[in-house]
């Protein structure tokens, strides 16, 4: 009998333990930079970029220049196995700019990700941009898809911004987390949290959500409890047949995006 509870023990504290320890590897999916880049992806010009994070770590990335002079921007967010380069070939407005900066760890960027560090050098990375001489502040958009959804609702509550697009955003990395791992305290063990739901009502900036219907990683429901949480005035695009990362490829997806940009 005392073997047995010893065994159940072990188990009861190594399994929560063991996904403490590995928490990082099962949220963050790094991915390396293959080939050169968007330039090979996009006719249009392309500037490489570089940043410095707060702790001295190098972050990458490119600017996608729209047409004209001084041109609206959009910021993008990946998600958490995604090496943005590949969005310079996505059908984004011509006449918008368009930064890709991977988060640390990804891509050509140094460092290892958490979401201390990806909330930091964003503002790093927005504050740097939005002073370019050809950038309109004003009309800078940021855009976040899935864990990325996280990072631009961290930033748009702490910048004024024109916009906010969150594709497969969610409430908490929390919930989400609770609802795939019952049997676990993931509010105790998580260290990375990502509760937008708790930020989002403050920010006033417009929203559009953009979300599938048949998500079975980021169930829709997490997606309207953010979406019913935020602040300011708000768009809810449900594609009804979609998972979560097929949704660019639905006809509903980039018509819906361009009408809300052509807002700003």
């Amino acid at each position: 009998m005392i073997g047995w509870v010893v065994i159940g023990a072990a188990v009861v504290l190594g399994v929560p333990a063991a996904m403490y320890l590995i928490q990082d590897s099962l949220l963050f999916y790094p991915q390396p930079l293959v080939g050169p880049g968007p330039a090979s992806r996009t006719a249009r010009p392309v500037e490489e970029l570089a940043f410095e994070g707060a702790d001295g770590v190098r972050l990458r990335g490119w600017l996608v220049k729209g047409a004209g002079g001084r041109t609206p921007l959009l910021i993008y967010y990946g998600g958490n196995a995604e090496e943005v380069s590949w969005q310079a070939a996505e059908p984004w407005p011509t006449d918008w700019s368009i930064a890709l900066v991977n988060y640390r760890g990804y891509g050509a960027s140094e460092g290892k990700p958490s979401e201390r560090d990806l909330c930091a050098d964003s503002l790093v990375v927005f504050d740097a941009l939005t002073r370019r001489p050809d950038v309109d502040r004003a009309r800078t958009v940021l855009v976040g898809r899935s864990l990325g959804s996280g990072v631009a609702t961290y930033v748009a509550a702490y910048r004024p911004v024109a916009g906010v697009v969150l594709i497969s955003p969610f409430d908490s990395m929390v919930a989400v987390g609770q609802r795939h791992y019952p049997w676990l305290p993931v509010g105790l063990l998580l260290k990375h949290p990502f509760d937008s739901a708790s930020r989002a009502s403050a920010i006033e900036a417009p929203l559009l959500a953009i979300v599938g219907r048949r998500d079975g990683i980021i169930p829709s429901e997490h997606s309207q409890r953010l979406f019913d949480a935020w602040g300011g005035p708000k768009r809810w695009v449900e594609l009804p047949q979609a998972d979560h990362n097929d949704l660019g490829a639905w006809p509903q997806f980039w018509p819906a995006i361009t009408a809300f940009l052509d807002e700003r």
